[in-house]
């Protein structure tokens, strides 16, 4: 069981943020409630990942976060902050950190976050990239990712890199839904409402360039996400 130290000094927060991640996530969270007493936690045991928030007595998140890289280098730190202001992103980043999210949150997008970066810390550990494919047969239409090209016959259709990453998500589950969530946060680091908005217009150019085979479909699927048909 993956363990996770908890650095939040609200202890409603706290506990609902906990009993969700041990119930959903199947982790072992540990709270701490001020920065001191997440220090001393980190010191005695192992961890896999921390969730720091930012503000908090005795010992801020990004003080935290700086005394702990001192003690491991590769542990994935994730920074709460309710500021959401563009130098704390900056300065977590600038810390050390892997991610930052920005309260309120949804707790469903916290472990997102958290199944990313422990995904990507085994695969790191074990010394292999994960080995995704990069080409895909949709239909009458082939599309390589690497060169982020949809070709038909003799013709192509250049992507943006945005719109090559949204398609190869909705390839990697093909026929499967990929949720609006899961694709904002991995490919925009932020499911707000403006990078919505921003996705559904590239989603509007991806059924565009695959609208000449009926067999080719993006759908929506009410109240979780989408899913590439294909027939």
């Amino acid at each position: 069981m993956r363990k996770i130290l908890l650095a939040e000094d609200d202890p409603n927060l706290g506990e609902i943020l906990k009993d969700y991640l041990e119930l959903k996530g199947k982790f072992d969270v540990k709270l701490c409630q001020d920065g001191e007493e997440a220090l001393r936690t980190f010191s005695k045991e192992e961890f896999d990942l921390c969730i720091l928030d930012v503000m908090m007595p005795k010992k801020d998140g990004f003080s935290l976060g700086k005394e702990i890289r001192k003690v491991n280098e590769s542990v994935p730190i994730i920074f709460a902050t309710a500021k959401g202001m563009m130098e704390d992103k900056t300065e977590a980043f600038n810390l050390g950190g892997d991610d930052y999210i920005t309260k309120p949150f949804r707790v469903e997008e916290l472990l997102l976050r958290i199944n990313a970066l422990l995904k990507r810390s085994s695969f790191q550990e074990r010394g292999v990239e994960e080995e995704l494919p990069v080409k895909f047969k949709l239909g009458e239409y082939n599309f390589d990712y690497t060169a982020q090209l949809i070709s038909r016959h003799d013709q192509q259709q250049k992507l943006s890199t945005k719109e090559a990453e949204l398609l190869r998500m909705l390839c990697l589950k093909k026929n499967d839904v990929l949720t609006r969530e899961e694709a904002l946060i991995k490919i925009w680091h932020d499911d707000n409402y403006f990078n919505g908005r921003s996705m559904d217009v590239f989603l509007s150019k991806l059924r565009k360039y695959l609208k000449e085979d009926p067999k080719v479909e993006i759908v929506n699927v009410h109240g979780k996400g989408y899913k590439l048909l294909v027939g």
